[in-house]
């Protein structure tokens, strides 16, 4: 590093063979130094056929529900350690300003919520690489959230959940493995189109957890319903641009 020399570092995870460093980037975080090794490669990436198709919708309860009616334990973190972390927050606020005790306390907190920061990406890590490896098109909903938790105050549980940064990891985890990220539409009706018949109803309202088609009398379950016209008309969609 410029005027510091060689420093020790502990590496996490090795450089890609051939690779050429272009930059370094330090930062500090709770007193500990991180750097950001920038590398230019060359990778050949070849991409798959598109056979095994999932779709996901959106759950504020259960992070989502995939078009196979499976639902993640996600582990709510922030949820779990709100006691503690309000706890902790309280005696910050009863320190003196500029006292070495104020300056403890700070860390502590900075600590916990680093932690509880950690619990969410280790989740939403492993969780992506999973089902990346697993199939070869994921579908979503491209929904704004950050519109979601001003107008539905839903903001504590969207920004516990991460679902915006699941979307990216799985994005590019798709594409470095020669896999297909499929965003549909956030205004396309998934949630109000019977799965069964093509049905769109249009009075559903966002208590309805479940709903019976006027039209072939199916029972549908909304999350699970959506979640599998989000994976045919994200099917479609990629279809219709391989096919160009």
């Amino acid at each position: 590093l410029p005027k510091l020399g060689f420093v020790n570092i502990k590496l996490h995870r090795e450089l890609p063979s051939n690779s050429k460093i272009c930059s370094a980037t330090i930062s500090e975080k709770n007193n500990k130094y991180y750097v950001s090794i920038l590398v230019e490669y060359e990778k050949d990436i070849e991409k798959v056929k598109p056979i095994k198709v999932l779709g996901l919708d959106y759950s504020q309860a259960d992070f989502y529900v995939d078009s196979e009616n499976r639902k993640p334990n996600f582990p709510k973190p922030k949820r779990n350690l709100q006691d503690k972390l309000s706890k902790e927050q309280r005696k910050l606020a009863r320190k003196v300003k500029g006292s070495n005790n104020r300056s403890k306390q700070r860390l502590k907190v900075a600590k916990l919520e680093e932690h509880i920061a950690n619990q969410r990406k280790d989740f939403l890590h492993k969780l992506s690489k999973k089902l990346t490896d697993s199939y070869d098109v994921i579908c979503v909903e491209d929904l704004d959230l950050r519109a979601m938790s001003q107008c539905l105050s839903l903001g504590k549980n969207i920004s516990d959940n991460g679902f915006g940064d699941f979307r990216v990891m799985l994005n590019y985890k798709s594409i470095d493995k020669g896999k297909y990220f499929v965003k549909i539409d956030k205004w396309y009706p998934s949630s109000k189109t019977c799965n069964s018949c093509g049905y769109i109803h249009k009075d559903l309202k966002l208590s309805d957890r479940e709903w019976d088609c006027v039209n072939c009398g199916v029972l549908n379950d909304r999350d699970y319903n959506a979640s599998l016209n989000i994976k045919e008309e994200g099917f479609r969609m990629l279809s219709q641009e391989l096919a160009k």
